[in-house]
Protein backbone atom coordinates (compact mmCIF):
# COMPACT_ATOMS: atom_id res chain seq x y z
CA UNK A 1 0.00 0.00 0.00
CA UNK A 2 1.55 3.60 -1.18
CA UNK A 3 1.79 5.75 1.58
CA UNK A 4 4.57 8.48 0.19
CA UNK A 5 4.68 9.97 -3.38
CA UNK A 6 7.96 11.96 -4.50
CA UNK A 7 7.75 14.46 -6.61
CA UNK A 8 10.21 15.95 -9.44
CA UNK A 9 10.23 19.56 -9.65
CA UNK A 10 11.31 21.14 -12.78
CA UNK A 11 9.47 19.54 -15.78
CA UNK A 12 7.10 17.76 -13.51
CA UNK A 13 5.56 19.71 -11.47
CA UNK A 14 7.37 23.66 -12.26
CA UNK A 15 6.97 24.47 -15.82
CA UNK A 16 10.52 25.00 -16.65
CA UNK A 17 10.24 25.23 -20.60
CA UNK A 18 7.67 27.89 -20.51
CA UNK A 19 9.33 30.21 -17.75
CA UNK A 20 12.35 30.07 -19.31
CA UNK A 21 10.71 31.42 -22.58
CA UNK A 22 8.98 33.77 -20.73
CA UNK A 23 12.28 35.18 -19.00
CA UNK A 24 14.34 35.06 -22.14
CA UNK A 25 11.66 37.08 -24.32
CA UNK A 26 11.77 39.68 -21.62
CA UNK A 27 16.02 39.38 -21.37
CA UNK A 28 16.28 39.26 -25.26
CA UNK A 29 14.51 42.72 -25.19
CA UNK A 30 16.64 43.80 -21.94
CA UNK A 31 20.07 43.14 -23.66
CA UNK A 32 18.76 44.08 -27.15
CA UNK A 33 19.94 40.87 -28.85
CA UNK A 34 18.49 41.75 -32.07
CA UNK A 35 21.53 44.37 -32.06
CA UNK A 36 24.14 41.68 -31.57
CA UNK A 37 23.02 40.08 -34.95
CA UNK A 38 20.33 37.18 -32.74
CA UNK A 39 17.24 38.11 -34.86
CA UNK A 40 15.00 35.36 -34.31
CA UNK A 41 13.97 35.07 -30.05
CA UNK A 42 12.40 31.73 -30.87
CA UNK A 43 15.67 30.39 -32.70
CA UNK A 44 17.64 31.80 -29.16
CA UNK A 45 14.84 29.85 -26.96
CA UNK A 46 15.28 26.58 -29.13
CA UNK A 47 19.05 26.69 -29.31
CA UNK A 48 19.63 27.33 -25.45
CA UNK A 49 16.55 24.46 -24.44
CA UNK A 50 18.70 22.14 -26.49
CA UNK A 51 22.19 23.18 -24.76
CA UNK A 52 20.25 23.12 -21.56
CA UNK A 53 18.84 19.67 -21.48
CA UNK A 54 21.72 18.04 -22.58
CA UNK A 55 24.07 19.60 -19.79
CA UNK A 56 21.11 19.25 -17.25
CA UNK A 57 21.52 15.20 -18.44
CA UNK A 58 25.46 15.18 -18.17
CA UNK A 59 24.98 17.20 -14.70
CA UNK A 60 22.49 14.83 -13.48
CA UNK A 61 24.88 12.07 -14.09
CA UNK A 62 27.66 13.78 -12.24
CA UNK A 63 29.83 14.60 -15.54
CA UNK A 64 30.08 17.98 -15.17
CA UNK A 65 29.65 20.76 -12.41
CA UNK A 66 26.93 23.47 -11.15
CA UNK A 67 29.64 26.22 -12.72
CA UNK A 68 30.17 24.35 -15.46
CA UNK A 69 26.66 24.02 -16.43
CA UNK A 70 26.25 27.25 -15.49
CA UNK A 71 28.97 28.94 -17.43
CA UNK A 72 28.58 26.91 -20.77
CA UNK A 73 24.63 26.89 -21.65
CA UNK A 74 24.53 30.51 -22.64
CA UNK A 75 28.03 30.87 -23.56
CA UNK A 76 27.71 27.80 -25.96
CA UNK A 77 24.15 29.42 -27.04
CA UNK A 78 25.43 32.53 -27.93
CA UNK A 79 28.54 31.19 -30.11
CA UNK A 80 26.58 28.71 -31.92
CA UNK A 81 23.96 31.56 -33.12
CA UNK A 82 27.13 33.39 -34.62
CA UNK A 83 28.18 35.84 -31.17
CA UNK A 84 31.93 36.63 -31.15
CA UNK A 85 32.95 35.21 -27.61
CA UNK A 86 34.25 38.83 -26.52
CA UNK A 87 30.44 40.15 -27.97
CA UNK A 88 28.94 37.14 -25.31
CA UNK A 89 26.77 39.08 -22.72
CA UNK A 90 28.71 37.76 -19.49
CA UNK A 91 25.65 39.19 -17.09
CA UNK A 92 22.88 37.56 -19.11
CA UNK A 93 23.70 34.45 -17.16
CA UNK A 94 23.02 35.95 -13.31
CA UNK A 95 20.34 37.68 -14.69
CA UNK A 96 18.43 34.36 -16.37
CA UNK A 97 19.43 32.88 -13.05
CA UNK A 98 17.59 36.06 -10.75
CA UNK A 99 14.77 35.71 -13.06
CA UNK A 100 13.65 32.22 -14.25
CA UNK A 101 12.57 31.29 -10.76
CA UNK A 102 10.50 34.06 -9.84
CA UNK A 103 8.28 32.51 -12.80
CA UNK A 104 5.04 30.50 -11.51
CA UNK A 105 4.07 29.08 -14.54
CA UNK A 106 3.13 25.29 -13.59
CA UNK A 107 1.89 22.75 -15.65
CA UNK A 108 -1.92 22.50 -15.74
CA UNK A 109 -3.82 20.89 -13.09
CA UNK A 110 -0.68 20.39 -10.70
CA UNK A 111 -2.45 22.39 -7.79
CA UNK A 112 -5.54 20.26 -8.24
CA UNK A 113 -3.63 17.16 -8.35
CA UNK A 114 -1.46 18.28 -5.35
CA UNK A 115 -4.78 18.90 -3.07
CA UNK A 116 -6.01 15.77 -4.03
CA UNK A 117 -2.95 13.86 -3.24
CA UNK A 118 -1.99 15.58 -0.12
CA UNK A 119 -5.35 14.65 1.54
CA UNK A 120 -4.51 10.52 0.85
CA UNK A 121 -0.88 10.45 1.26
CA UNK A 122 2.61 12.09 2.33
CA UNK A 123 4.09 14.32 -0.66
CA UNK A 124 7.56 14.99 -1.24
CA UNK A 125 9.96 16.74 -3.60
CA UNK A 126 13.19 15.10 -4.67
CA UNK A 127 14.90 17.81 -7.03
CA UNK A 128 18.48 18.04 -8.57
CA UNK A 129 17.70 21.33 -9.03
CA UNK A 130 20.18 24.32 -7.49
CA UNK A 131 18.92 25.13 -4.01
CA UNK A 132 18.69 28.24 -4.15
CA UNK A 133 16.54 28.19 -7.47
CA UNK A 134 14.76 25.39 -6.05
CA UNK A 135 13.62 27.12 -2.91
CA UNK A 136 12.26 29.98 -4.37
CA UNK A 137 10.34 28.46 -7.10
CA UNK A 138 8.39 26.81 -4.36
CA UNK A 139 8.44 29.91 -1.81
CA UNK A 140 6.71 32.16 -5.07
CA UNK A 141 4.85 29.14 -6.40
CA UNK A 142 2.93 28.30 -3.28
CA UNK A 143 4.49 24.89 -3.47
CA UNK A 144 5.66 24.28 -0.21
CA UNK A 145 2.52 23.95 1.81
CA UNK A 146 1.92 20.23 -0.63
CA UNK A 147 5.19 18.83 0.35
CA UNK A 148 6.83 17.19 3.78
CA UNK A 149 10.14 17.21 2.86
CA UNK A 150 12.06 19.19 -0.20
CA UNK A 151 15.01 17.06 -0.90
CA UNK A 152 17.69 18.91 -2.73
CA UNK A 153 20.16 17.42 -4.34
CA UNK A 154 22.82 20.11 -3.25
CA UNK A 155 22.33 19.12 0.02
CA UNK A 156 22.81 15.37 -0.49
CA UNK A 157 25.98 15.58 -2.07
CA UNK A 158 24.76 13.08 -5.52
CA UNK A 159 22.28 13.39 -7.59
CA UNK A 160 19.48 11.37 -8.92
CA UNK A 161 19.76 8.46 -10.26
CA UNK A 162 22.14 7.87 -7.55
CA UNK A 163 20.46 5.63 -4.71
CA UNK A 164 22.26 7.49 -2.37
CA UNK A 165 19.20 10.25 -3.05
CA UNK A 166 16.88 7.94 -3.14
CA UNK A 167 17.82 6.13 0.08
CA UNK A 168 18.21 9.52 1.84
CA UNK A 169 14.96 10.91 0.94
CA UNK A 170 13.31 7.54 2.70
CA UNK A 171 15.23 7.54 5.62
CA UNK A 172 13.93 11.44 5.52
CA UNK A 173 10.55 10.57 5.06
CA UNK A 174 10.60 7.73 7.32
CA UNK A 175 9.00 5.51 4.50
CA UNK A 176 9.53 2.04 2.81
CA UNK A 177 10.31 1.33 -0.35
CA UNK A 178 7.40 -0.32 -0.94
CA UNK A 179 4.89 2.50 0.43
CA UNK A 180 6.76 4.80 -1.80
CA UNK A 181 6.71 5.77 -5.69
CA UNK A 182 8.56 8.28 -7.85
CA UNK A 183 6.75 10.61 -10.43
CA UNK A 184 9.18 12.66 -12.65
CA UNK A 185 10.16 13.75 -16.34
CA UNK A 186 13.73 12.23 -16.77
CA UNK A 187 14.15 8.87 -17.82
CA UNK A 188 17.33 8.86 -16.70
CA UNK A 189 17.24 10.61 -13.23
CA UNK A 190 13.79 9.96 -12.03
CA UNK A 191 12.70 6.98 -13.40
CA UNK A 192 15.54 4.30 -13.63
CA UNK A 193 17.21 6.13 -10.55
CA UNK A 194 13.60 5.07 -8.30
CA UNK A 195 13.64 1.70 -10.51
CA UNK A 196 17.20 0.60 -9.88
CA UNK A 197 16.50 1.62 -6.16
CA UNK A 198 13.80 -0.36 -5.76
CA UNK A 199 11.10 1.96 -6.17
CA UNK A 200 8.37 1.95 -8.11
CA UNK A 201 8.08 4.91 -10.64
CA UNK A 202 5.56 7.02 -13.23
CA UNK A 203 6.67 8.72 -15.84
CA UNK A 204 5.70 11.97 -16.52
CA UNK A 205 5.92 12.78 -20.23
CA UNK A 206 3.70 15.28 -21.67
CA UNK A 207 5.44 15.60 -24.81
CA UNK A 208 4.95 11.85 -25.25
CA UNK A 209 8.06 10.93 -26.28
CA UNK A 210 8.90 7.22 -26.41
CA UNK A 211 8.44 5.42 -23.97
CA UNK A 212 10.68 2.47 -23.22
CA UNK A 213 9.79 -1.35 -22.78
CA UNK A 214 10.79 -1.15 -19.20
CA UNK A 215 9.43 1.30 -17.99
CA UNK A 216 5.39 0.22 -17.30
CA UNK A 217 3.83 3.59 -15.86
CA UNK A 218 3.32 6.87 -17.78
CA UNK A 219 1.04 8.96 -17.80
CA UNK A 220 0.64 12.76 -20.27
CA UNK A 221 -0.97 14.70 -17.59
CA UNK A 222 -0.68 15.02 -14.30
CA UNK A 223 -4.35 15.08 -13.75
CA UNK A 224 -4.36 11.18 -14.79
CA UNK A 225 -3.14 10.92 -11.63
CA UNK A 226 -6.57 11.19 -9.86
CA UNK A 227 -7.76 7.95 -11.47
CA UNK A 228 -4.51 5.91 -10.25
CA UNK A 229 -4.67 7.06 -6.46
Amino acid sequence: MKKHIFFDLDHTIWDFDRNAEETLNELFQTYKLEELGLKSCADFITTYTENNHQLWADYHLGKITKDFLRSERFNKTFIQLGIHPDAVPHQFEDDYVSISPTKTNLFDGAENVLGYLQQKYTLHIISNGFKETTLTKMNLSNLNPYFENVIISEDVGVNKPNPIIFEYALDKAKALKEESIMIGDSLEADIYGALNFGMEAIFFNPLQKEKPGDVQKEIAHLEELLKLF
